[in-house]
This record gives structure tokens, sequence and C-alpha cells, in this order.
């Protein structure tokens, strides 16, 4: 059995899929960025009129991000503490990592995911952070 399942809080998906799929009693996040639901800002992105990045702020986008997962998770049936596995995208892994890792470390205090952390040299949306989850779910 599978469910598509969908967020009315969280960005809406930039493509034809969902915010989650329920399979089991397994949750799968399609990639989660910063945006912010019914419109085009990005917090902590500033974009120049081409729509390319001049300059970005990682801890407000890592803060946005870890809150629309939140979202989706509880929207979704879940929550933050059933997180089992988070793979997380960044643009620039050297620059952005501490701060990252730091906020990382606020949120995922009392629960810690197995965690997976790649740099990519670009993601679909001007973002610089990025997550993929699972999750279980009742």
């Amino acid at each position: 059995m599978s469910d598509v399942l969908n967020s009315s809080k969280a960005p809406e998906p930039v493509g034809l899929y969902p915010h989650a799929r329920r399979v089991g009693n397994l949750l799968f996040l399609s990639g989660v960025g910063p945006r912010v639901r019914g419109s085009k800002e990005i917090p902590g992105v500033t974009l120049n009129p081409q729509g390319e990045i001049v300059d970005y702020d990682i801890a407000t986008q890592c803060r946005s991000v870890f809150d629309n997962v939140r979202n989706i998770l509880e929207e979704c049936g879940s929550s933050w503490e059933q997180l089992v596995d988070v793979t997380v995208f960044l643009t620039n892994m050297k620059a952005d990592f501490p701060t990252y890792n730091s906020i990382y470390a606020e949120y995922f205090r009392s629960n810690q995911p197995a965690r997976t952390t790649v740099e990519v040299l670009s993601l679909p949306t001007p973002i610089a952070i990025e997550l993929k989850c699972i999750a279980t779910i009742d």
C-alpha cells in the first residue's frame, strides 16, 4: 500500500511529485528546501533580476528547511522525533558545513537519525540546502 501525501504548509513542489509517500509504516519525503509556501520567497537568499543568487545566509536557510520538513512530517501523521534517515544536499560544503552542522545539532539534539551530507553543484531552485528524509509513521 502506498499513499501520496501533501502538506498545506510546506512550499509547493517545483515538479510533478508529492511532498511525501507513505509505504507501510515508512514516510519518504521528497527533497525539501527553504522556500516559503505560496510565494517565490526564499528565506536568507538575495537574488539579482535574472534570478541568480547574489548573497545568502545558510543559517536562515537551514532553519527554514528544517521547519518545512517538520510541517510535512506533522501534516502527514509523523513527527520530528520519528525521523530515521536524513540526506542533506549543500551547494557549498566548505563554506556552509560548519554553520549547517551547528544548527543541525540544535534541531536534532534528542533525535539523532542516520545522516548523510553531500555537496552538489546546484539545486533546482536558487537555494543552498535541501533535505531528503525518511521517517516512521504510525
